[in-house]
């Protein structure tokens, strides 16, 4: 990535804000290992200011979408309170292997460390922290469905692990998938991201389109919605 293509991700920038629509396939974090990452470029995202902005938060490096980042310090730290505090309204759409039985429903599976040697992996732990996941059926196939899915919490890999617990792992998962394709990239997009930033004001809300290596399998899911979304009535 060049600095001018981060600059074209941009979607929303303000005085204190910017969200940009972070591809798939790139780590927010510089590694200590090397290799490329969103933060070695975000001089390009300055536009006046003395310093570089920052993450205030991150997304996988195979997640793409909507990724917030502070201008200054007073930003971030005005931000990060949000997200501790859990005010910061996500919405992440996925293609899953399988499909759940009901439209809607909650997710409330706590998570721990998967061991010591895995590094961020995770798994569905009795006496791990408390994590929570809305999800909402959008469309669906014979084997295929699209969600909607709503962290009420902020775990490392949540959505992932959460959907794996429940029987329809996120497809190009190869953590934590049924089928560990290589080919096939992660199905995981941060769809929409919403902000109560300033008071006396409506919360900012942002949409990231569909990265590429999704559009084709969301357009033919949408095609087969659910009874909710098609105006019929459901028990």
């Amino acid at each position: 990535m060049t600095s001018e293509e981060l600059q074209a991700r941009l979607l929303y920038r303000d005085g204190l804000l910017l969200v940009i629509d972070k591809p798939a396939g790139i780590a927010v974090h510089r590694s200590p290992q090397g290799g490329e990452s969103l933060e070695a470029h975000f001089s390009a995202l300055r536009f006046g200011l003395p310093r570089n902005p920052a993450l205030a938060h991150r997304l996988d490096r195979e997640t793409s979408g909507c990724l917030a980042l502070g201008r200054h310090r007073n930003a971030l730290e005005r931000l990060g309170l949000l997200f501790k505090q859990g005010l910061v309204g996500k919405c992440y759409w996925a293609v899953v292997e399988g499909a759940p039985v009901k439209e809607e429903g909650l997710i409330d599976l706590p998570l721990g460390r998967l061991d010591s040697g895995r590094g961020w992996w995770m798994k569905v732990d009795p006496l791990g922290l408390k994590a929570q996941t809305r999800w909402r059926l959008l469309g669906k196939s014979d084997r295929l469905a699209l969600l909607a899915l709503t962290p009420l919490t902020g775990r490392t890999h949540q959505l992932r692990v959460h959907c794996a617990a429940m029987g329809f792992p996120i497809f190009g998962d190869r953590i934590y998938g049924a089928h560990r394709d290589a080919r096939t990239a992660l199905q995981l997009h941060a769809r929409r991201i919403e902000i109560p930033l300033y008071e006396n004001k409506d919360p900012i809300q942002v949409e990231a389109p569909l990265p590429p290596h999704m559009r084709e399998l969301v357009d033919a899911l949408l095609e087969t919605p659910p009874a909710e979304l098609s105006g019929k009535a459901t028990t």
